[in-house]
């Protein structure tokens, strides 16, 4: 609420954000020099936003600023990953007043621009099993209420305005520069808000932007906008009398509302945000990429052809070293034809995963394009980002990790969003009101909790928005449209969707379920837990090994666990054992993680995160004892850490498997199943090239390639704290 007022204020009255950044700069200065860097990161994100939007702001602050940012660099991740991002961008933003808030409306707003290509989209997901109708309802009529107003007339218009501003400073007449675009027509607004964006755009793409030649050229065009005596009079001090420079909004982003009813939603939703402006250039490229070898199924199919080409150049026809004009019969010939020689082809694994679907990255400078995006393959960048942002629980983030999987599957089979979209992936906690009342941390929301614990940014923003979601749904709808509404849930997602940029990955998990040893078992994924029950009932299956002779009476089933133990010098260690259980968990976080006492916990060893295949497993044991009075049984809660593990029953009791703690995703009558981390897809062309490589006997014996695991990114605003 803090964070939210402050910025408020600053739209409010524009005049008082450089004094406002003179406040956050000497906290950041404060906090720094007292080593309190918890509060590093929200200070640095709270001021980056006010830079963002404000306008007037001095060559010196902006210096000041940088040069903060620079001394970060020597603090440990994820300290130094913030603030070399907000330095490339303060760095620009230096020599180019305005850049970043352009690039913003333009790139969220799908704005049309030759010099700025990239488009942004935020696609809400919500499922309406696990979310109440007034929720929704609220938040939908929040969504509309808010991009009413913001028609691609009013963006450019607060382009336009906002670079002007931020350039002339006081020498611009803020209230005529508004009079004046408001009366322009649409063709004269759109001619002045592609002269600012080639003026901005081409000098901050300059190696060594220069302030002066950026207002030299803004200049002209304001004279043109308002005329030579209107820019002579602001230029020697403007008017005044002039009322004080009025609000320039920074829209809020595109945001689609989405009831998630079908698991293959979110793959239709990418495919139709990319589908619009792109239809035609995307089969164009895909169909030359497909003649480079990146199908696995015509790669297989490739037949060798013999080449006559003798390699002196002397020997070619006359005109063979001319090129055919783009669009000739000669150039569509040669496209599908194979030329002399070999062709170098191009490796899948670069190809199919893309920075911000691989692990943990590394440090790595970007430039004016939006975070996560870049050349995949030469000529083809990513231009189109989609935020994905779910409302939930942890039953949601279970459907999120599948659908995940599946997108991930189905790119290794034909990739057309991988070369063209980068995804990024937002979590809301929203917990049915009911469940809220039952316990402050319930265990529906043990990722949100860990987040928190891991982010303390993301704990004072994020997780405390689903009080205020439910306060919303609650309100009457207000029918009065004239009325101005600040809307603070919209508001403090805006802020998660624009700051938080920085992934936590987490694990995903597959299970291979049987029913029938003698068939082919069931498989699926999970992501935070897995709990398994016995069932009540005997029913005999063919393959279903007999019952024991001897065996113990009592509640629960004899099960028999193998697993591998998790060791911290990471060396393989089989342990199997029998024993009588009434059921087990398989969690994803150990019980420390989620757990919180007191006000304020600092955040512990992220487990989960720095050791990604690692599963928490509790089994409830029967202990069966003997006395005068008869056998008795006893329970006692056995954990172990492991990374695979396979469980068989015994006997004839068959098992129950709740996934995600989702009742949606049952599977009984089970027999045996099988935990491992889940691999990363890859395709068919290369399992066969790997299968190949070891077959020529180029791998080291007793050596097996351990597969990469499959990680599901989720954005934060700092990752992991230690």
């Amino acid at each position: 609420m803090w964070r939210w007022s402050l910025h408020k204020k600053v739209e409010r009255d524009p005049g008082k954000s450089p004094a406002l950044v003179r406040i956050l700069l000497r906290e950041l200065e404060k906090v720094e020099s007292e080593d309190i860097r918890h509060a590093i990161i929200p200070l640095l994100h709270t001021l980056m936003y006010v830079l963002t939007k404000a306008t007037g702001i001095t060559e010196e602050l902006y210096r000041r600023t940088y040069t903060f940012c620079t001394r970060l660099l020597t603090l440990p991740a994820p300290y130094c990953t913030v603030a070399l991002d907000c330095a490339i961008r303060l760095k620009t933003e230096t020599a180019v007043p305005g850049t970043l808030y352009q690039r913003l409306v333009i790139a969220e707003q799908n704005l049309t621009s030759e010099l700025y290509p990239y488009q942004e989209r935020a696609f809400l997901f919500v499922d309406p099993e696990l979310v109440s109708p007034s929720v929704c309802s609220a938040l939908l009529l929040e969504l509309e209420a808010a991009q009413v107003q913001q028609t691609p007339e009013a963006c450019m218009r607060h382009v336009v305005a906002h670079a002007l501003q931020a350039a002339l400073g006081d020498a611009c007449h803020a209230g005529a520069l508004q009079r004046k675009l408001q009366a322009s027509p649409r063709q004269a607004l759109e001619r002045y808000f592609h002269a600012v964006v080639a003026a901005v755009e081409q000098m901050a793409s300059e190696p060594s932007p220069s302030r002066e030649g950026h207002l030299e050229r803004l200049e002209e065009i304001y004279c043109s906008l308002l005329g030579p005596e209107a820019a002579a009079r602001g230029r020697c001090g403007g008017d005044p009398l002039q009322s004080p420079q009025p609000n320039i909004p920074l829209p809020s982003p595109h945001i689609t509302f989405h009831l998630w009813t079908d698991e293959d939603q979110l793959w239709k939703e990418l495919v139709l945000f990319l589908r619009p402006r792109s239809q035609l250039c995307l089969s164009a490229d895909l169909e030359a990429l497909d003649l480079q070898g990146l199908w696995p199924d015509r790669e297989l199919a490739r037949v060798s052809m013999l080449s006559t080409d003798s390699g002196i150049e002397r020997d070619l026809p006359p005109g063979a070293d001319e090129l055919p004009l783009p669009g000739s019969p000669e150039m569509e010939r040669a496209r599908l034809q194979r030329k002399g020689g070999v062709k170098k082809r191009v490796r899948l694994p670069d190809v199919l995963m893309p920075a911000c679907w691989d692990g943990p990255p590394g440090l790595h400078r970007r430039t004016g394009r939006p975070s996560g995006d870049g050349e995949l393959l030469p000529g083809v960048s990513r231009l189109h980002t989609a935020r994905v942002l779910v409302l939930g629980d942890d039953r949601m983030l279970g459907r999120l990790a599948q659908a995940y999987h599946s997108l991930r599957k189905r790119e290794t089979q034909k990739c057309c969003l991988t070369p063209r979209l980068s995804l990024q992936l937002y979590y809301i906690p929203v917990l049915a009101p009911e469940k809220q009342a039952a316990c402050r941390h319930s265990e529906l929301r043990e990722l949100a909790t860990f987040l928190g614990r891991a982010d303390p940014w993301y704990e004072s923003t994020v997780n405390t928005l689903c009080p205020a979601i439910h306060k919303l749904a609650e309100m009457p709808p207000s029918l009065d449209t004239s009325r101005t509404v600040d809307p603070f849930i919209l508001d403090v997602i805006t802020y998660y969707l624009r700051m938080g940029t920085q992934p936590i990955y987490f694990q995903i998990y597959t299970v291979k379920i049987f029913r029938d040893l003698s068939q082919h078992p069931a498989e699926d994924i999970f992501l935070t837990e897995l709990k398994v029950k016995i069932q009540d009932t005997k029913p005999p299956k063919d393959g279903f090994s007999p019952r024991r002779r001897g065996a113990a009476e009592g509640p629960g089933a004899e099960l028999n666990i193998c697993y591998q133990k998790a060791l911290l010098s990471h060396r393989a260690q089989e342990v199997a054992v029998s024993l009588r259980a009434t059921g087990l968990v398989l969690k994803t976080f150990a019980a420390s993680d989620t757990e919180v006492s007191g006000p304020a916990p600092a955040p512990p060893p992220a487990v989960p995160v720095t050791d990604h295949t690692c599963l928490n497993v509790s089994v409830t044991e029967v202990i069966k004892s003997s006395n005068l009075a008869g056998r008795s049984f006893s329970m006692v809660t056995n954990t172990f850490r492991t990374a695979n593990i396979q469980i068989q029953s015994q006997d004839q009791r068959l098992l129950t498997l709740l996934l995600d703690k989702d009742s949606r995703r049952t599977f009984k009558d089970v027999v045996r199943f099988e935990v491992s981390p889940c691999p990363e897809p890859c395709s068919e062309a290369h399992k066969s090239e790997a299968s190949q490589l070891g077959s020529h006997g180029q791998e080291v014996e007793g050596t097996k390639a351990k597969p990469k695991p499959l990680l599901m990114p989720i954005n934060t605003f700092s990752g992991i704290v230690q």
